[in-house]
């Protein structure tokens, strides 16, 4: 059964920034575990990020939280484990969570904690894109199915 590096909140996780989780319906969580073998992970708290912890977002390279504090080197840390943990599992796809400082595939919010989306990868979807990891945002599960 082929392997999905998965967002850790997408299984329930109360792992978000907030505390809570962006738990998927049962129903593709269902059909996921059917076809495939979950590997879940949270970059931000394999970081060594808390739980709750402020909304950060990313900008011109660096991760930032809201108040100004630099997290850049949690989210490398949480980005490289996150990587690892692809390799060691054979993960060939990921589903992350859309617009994730660190998750994020293709968009992300600005830095500017207005809710403005801009083009971009978060430091983990950067890290597993480049090492030839296809990423799918919650938005494109069903291509996950094809």
């Amino acid at each position: 059964m082929e392997r999905l590096l998965i967002s850790a909140c997408f299984l329930g996780k109360n792992c978000k920034y907030s505390g809570g989780n962006n738990a998927l319906p049962p129903e593709i969580l269902t059909r996921l575990g059917e076809k495939y073998a979950l590997v879940p992970v949270c970059p931000e708290t394999a970081g060594g990020l808390p739980i709750p912890r402020e909304p950060s977002e990313r900008l011109n390279g660096i991760v930032i939280g809201k108040s100004g504090r630099d997290v850049t080197a949690e989210f490398d840390k949480g980005a490289e484990t996150a990587l690892a943990l692809a390799r060691r599992f054979g993960c060939k796809t990921a589903l992350l969570k859309e617009r994730s400082p660190s998750c994020g595939s293709g968009t992300i919010y600005d830095g500017s904690f207005t809710g403005t989306v801009i083009p971009g990868d978060g430091v983990a979807a950067e890290k597993l894109r480049a090492a030839g990891i296809t990423l799918y945002g919650e938005s494109e599960i069903e291509k996950l199915f094809k």
